[in-house]
């Protein structure tokens, strides 16, 4: 979990391990600290890319009162599968290591 500042705000970013049946999964995803109705005040969008490729997801973040496992179980996020992880993570396919840069941005909807 990284903890941000936007426009006098707190967003939590997470990005976390789970399995989705048997297949080991990735989910990134933004929380507000605040309230629900605060929460749907802003846009998001959280992005991966490596390889020549790239992967984007937008949406509203979730209120900090709901739980991140309440979020992830919902799949509100981007998420990935540990093969596809793989692929953004080096130039080398076959690589084991995990490496992902996540990139995003906040905004206010008007």
């Amino acid at each position: 979990m990284q903890l941000l500042d936007c426009y006098d705000r707190q967003f939590c970013l997470y990005f976390e391990a789970f399995h989705l049946k048997k297949t080991p999964m990735y989910i990134a995803f933004m929380q507000f600290m605040g309230d629900e109705e605060e929460a749907t005040s802003f846009s998001y969008t959280l992005e991966i890319n490596g390889n020549g490729r790239k992967m984007t997801w937008q949406g509203v973040p979730r209120s900090i009162r709901d739980s991140h496992k309440t979020v992830r179980d919902s799949q509100d996020g981007l998420i990935i599968t540990r093969k596809l992880a793989l692929f953004f993570s080096s130039d080398n396919t076959n690589s084991k290591e995990l490496k992902l840069k996540i990139s995003g941005r906040v905004w206010r909807e008007h």
